[in-house]
């Protein structure tokens, strides 16, 4: 994800704290579901015992249910395993929440003596709030503004043909300001966290991952070098040494030991940094088939990603690296774009990559949700296509990218 990379048409400026930040944007999840089954608990208790007038149950109920609507409309498409937010969703919720502060008003159509049971100028602000890790600044605004202009509408109708000894304009602003407020500061929040992102991963952009690669890979060449010279190539030219002459068999073994080193050469000169990311983490008997080397075509941020993925999955104590087989071939077809409205299929003139791991994991599919989640939280967002299957026993995941 490095800095000013164009993603479906869009340039990281229009990207949300989830997508430079997924780990981050799951953990606060738990926050937007505490507030919208909280928002939906204060309606019912407030619909049900502290209202200015009777009114109307059956509208207070639909109140409820929209409220109830819209929290489950943040809750799945905040989800990791739907990531990203998208525009869609968060159009969706502003929409519920617009309808269910009318229906709140209509409900309890009547003078307004209390400001503590008009619940929906808080919820309507904070569901601003709740959304503000999901969606760029640019959509906080509008949709804050949105609702906003829906509690001022709503009050200020109220406050016309009921007089409440303000005037029609005060109460409209009283009615809109939560909102404004809370909107303008997920705004900020969404716009600042965006900017601090785009600028640490262009200044991390500066230091060449694939030269820190090369560098690995190259002291794996010279490892296994040393390892041949130690093993063989010394203890032979010792025992040439103490000979007066050089026989056939001396011959024989010095093309066999040049031969094998000539083999060792070529295999880390073909080795990619995918299969030299399996090597390192832990045992060779993971198996890694890419006979095109087309691991190659990724991007740094890329290879980062899959790289830890990779990492975890081999140090995990329920994976036996034998049963984990990664195979990557070319694919045809469109290309799941990732801007901030979320997946779509976009034309490319690029070739498609797709990698698929096959893993057999000594555990359950709770178990495999519970060892790896963050991980497949990264992994879609970055590549918006990503389709796990999780059964006991047996990971699959796939997923595919341009050859870059």
């Amino acid at each position: 994800m490095s800095g000013g990379r164009k993603v479906d048409g869009r340039t990281g400026g229009s990207r949300t704290a989830q997508q430079y930040d997924p780990l981050g944007a799951m953990g606060s999840r738990p926050l937007a579901v505490v507030i919208g089954a909280g928002g939906v608990l204060w309606a019912t208790l407030v619909s049900l015992f502290d209202r200015d007038v009777v009114g109307a149950p059956t509208v207070s109920a639909l109140t409820v249910l929209l409220l109830a609507a819209s929290a489950v409309v943040v809750i799945s498409a905040s989800s990791p395993f739907r990531a990203p937010f998208t525009r869609w969703a968060f159009v969706a919720h502003v929409a519920l929440l617009s309808a269910a502060t009318v229906t709140s008003a209509a409900a309890q159509w009547g003078p307004d003596r209390s400001l503590v049971n008009d619940f929906m100028v808080l919820l309507s602000a904070i569901g601003i709030v709740a959304v503000a890790p999901y969606r760029p600044w640019t959509d906080l605004v509008v949709g804050g503004a949105v609702l906003a202009a829906v509690d001022a509408a709503t009050a200020g109708t109220v406050a016309a043909v009921y007089p409440a000894g303000v005037p029609v304009s005060v109460g409209a602003f009283l009615a809109a300001a939560p909102t404004l407020v809370l909107t303008a500061a997920s705004a900020v929040f969404a716009r600042t966290f965006a900017g601090l992102a785009e600028r640490v991963q262009i200044r991390a952009g500066s230091y060449s991952v694939e030269r820190a690669e090369r560098d690995g890979i190259t002291a794996s060449v010279q490892q296994d070098r040393s390892t041949i010279l130690a093993r063989d190539v010394a203890p032979f030219f010792a025992e040439l040494r103490t000979r007066a002459s050089i026989s056939d068999a001396d011959r024989e073994r010095a093309r066999a030991i040049a031969d094998g080193i000539r083999q060792v050469m070529v295999a880390e000169a073909d080795r990619t940094w995918l299969e030299y990311a399996v090597r390192v983490s832990g045992d060779a008997a993971a198996t890694v088939h890419d006979p095109d080397g087309l691991a190659a075509a990724m991007d740094a941020d890329q290879r980062t990603v899959v790289r830890t993925f990779v990492r975890a999955l081999l140090h995990a104590a329920t994976v036996d690296p034998a049963g984990v087989r990664v195979t990557v071939a070319p694919v045809g077809g469109l290309a799941p774009g990732l801007g901030a409205d979320g997946p779509a299929l976009r034309a490319t003139t690029r070739p498609r990559v797709a990698m698929t791991f096959d893993v057999a994991v000594a555990d359950s599919d709770v178990g495999i949700h519970r060892t790896f989640d963050p991980y497949f939280a990264v992994l879609r967002v970055t590549f918006p296509d990503t389709d796990v299957a999780v059964r006991p026993s047996s990971l699959t995941l796939r997923f595919s990218y341009d050859q870059h």
